[in-house]
């Protein structure tokens, strides 16, 4: 089966995170980076998360079903019995559960992101090769040159008006106009004739205005 990917909005969501050793510190970090409220399940842990006070940490072992209080799950934990119990919880509650380096029992997966501003550009495999997504998100990084974000932000006005005029912001015109160079001119400090060569193509603007 195919995976169906998706953004999930965190914030301020509880989220459930079992182990405490240095991988579940980097998947703690990048939860709170989606604002979400991190508790961590661990006899130990590492100073990344005991420190933290924007981490709740209960120095414990995993209890049967505790999952189901959490919106989300991640098991960190080098023991596949803990993984799976906290994966059989996840299903019954509906709570989905990702475990670091155990395929078997996850019930989604978490892709490699490459980020520039407010974009993001994810790669999976499924689960098969967490080496090979990190090896294509940092290919990826390297061309996110500078220019993305003020791109971003252009399209993101264009769009606002689009829905004013049209009633929707999915009409035609967007792949062209992003293959005219748009890029390129908001790299160059030329925003403003960028601007009008997207709403030209849009149909927001004449084209004689592009001349």
């Amino acid at each position: 089966m195919s995976p169906y990917p998706v953004n999930l909005e965190l914030s301020g969501q509880p989220v459930l995170v079992v182990g405490g050793g240095p991988v579940a510190a980097r998947k703690v970090a990048g939860l709170q980076s989606a604002d979400a409220r991190v508790t961590v399940v661990s006899p130990a842990a590492v100073r990344e998360i005991g420190a933290d006070p924007d981490v709740r940490w209960l120095a414990r072992h995993y209890r049967p079903g505790e999952v189901a209080s959490y919106r989300l799950a991640v098991t960190a934990t080098d023991d596949p019995a803990v993984n799976a119990a906290v994966r059989a919880d996840g299903d019954r509650a509906n709570v989905f559960v990702n475990s670091a380096d155990d395929p078997s029992n996850c019930s989604f997966t978490l892709p490699a992101v490459a980020r520039r501003g407010d974009l993001q550009i994810t790669v999976s495999t499924g689960g098969r090769s967490p080496g090979l997504a990190r090896w294509l998100r940092r290919r990826l990084e390297g061309q996110l040159s500078d220019g993305y974000d003020d791109l971003l932000a252009l399209l993101t006005e264009a769009r606002a008006e689009a829905r004013a005029t049209f009633g929707t912001s999915e009409i035609a015109g967007w792949d062209t106009a992003l293959d005219d160079g748009l890029l390129e001119l908001v790299q160059q400090n030329r925003a403003v004739e960028a601007r009008e060569r997207l709403l030209g193509h849009l149909g927001l603007r004449n084209q004689e205005v592009l001349a």
